[in-house]
């Protein structure tokens, strides 16, 4: 990663998902240090008020804010948009971190398989619903934590939220290749708007999300664990994207150890990538109509 100022987003206000986890935490530390405000969105309100306190000392007196909402809920990303925008005129950098793996099929509120509830239409409603913010503060950045395992498989279409057969890794893997189709969709959009999109790998991170949601039991991902990196060490390319001049200006790319990488080729399938956003805007504007 390159070298980033000690101060270098000092009157800058990031806004972060999945704050309290592993690699979200130490991203909101680093952000911190950095200068920025921070808004930390979190499930648990507990646990992100703990987080907030620790920050406050770090942050040489920026703003440190928690927001609660459930990223699996379309109605609580809407609600938490409308809050951030009531509160600020301005965002500079969103990192979308949030994310789960779940051993077993499951829905969310609005009757969406989770994983792609959470992993990709989280993503995608909060960033569309804050994206008018961030290009009235350009150059903004938006920052979307993908991972390696997005390899091997493309998005079935006629079955993409799992409802003929549902296997645990599968869903998780399409719905990280979901992020890159989108990153790489919402920079054909926005290009020329001053705001940039990219995405990333972070490693393999020792972290409880493997157990959280019974992914597998917790033997067999402490012996997988041996090989993970550690937390500060996945958070690095979050970083470096978020802050670092090197990247200022660059869009539509993936990160893998702070250096631009190839995706697989499905990720590349504009056809794809256009398909998933018509399906992702039909299917939450449908459940904003049924639920207004």
């Amino acid at each position: 990663m390159a070298r980033t100022g000690d101060r270098a987003l000092t009157g800058k206000v990031c806004l972060l998902t999945g704050a309290t986890g592993g690699i979200g935490a130490v991203t909101a530390r680093r952000l911190a240090e950095l200068g920025a405000s921070l808004i930390l969105v979190v499930r648990n309100a507990d646990r992100g008020a703990a987080l907030a306190d620790a920050l406050r000392p770090v942050a040489g007196g920026a703003a440190v804010e928690v927001l609660q909402a459930d990223l699996s809920s379309l109605s609580e990303v809407r609600r938490l948009a409308d809050e951030v925008k009531a509160r600020h005129e301005r965002l500079d950098v969103l990192v979308n971190n949030a994310g789960g793996l779940f051993g077993n099929r499951r829905e969310s509120a609005d009757g969406i398989e989770m994983t792609f509830a959470l992993n990709h239409l989280g993503y995608f409603l909060l960033t569309t619903l804050l994206l008018d913010r961030l290009k009235a503060s350009a150059p903004a950045r938006i920052v979307n934590v993908a991972s390696e395992a997005h390899r091997s498989v493309a998005l079935d279409f006629d079955d993409l939220q799992a409802m003929r057969r549902y296997d645990r890794l599968t869903a998780y893997k399409r719905s990280k290749l979901a992020n890159l189709l989108f990153t790489y969709e919402l920079d054909r959009r926005i290009a020329g708007s001053g705001v940039t999109v990219n995405a990333l790998h972070p490693g393999f991170v020792a972290t409880g999300i493997g157990t959280a949601h019974g992914f597998m039991p917790d033997w067999l991902w402490r012996t997988i664990s041996l090989a993970a990196v550690t937390p500060e060490e996945g958070a690095k390319t979050s970083v470096h994207l978020a802050a670092s001049p090197e990247v200022a200006g660059r869009s539509g790319q993936y990160f893998i150890k702070c250096r631009q990488a190839a995706s697989s080729a499905a990720s590349y399938d504009q056809q794809a990538a256009e398909r998933l956003w018509q399906v992702s805007e039909t299917t939450v504007n449908a459940i904003a109509s049924a639920a207004a």
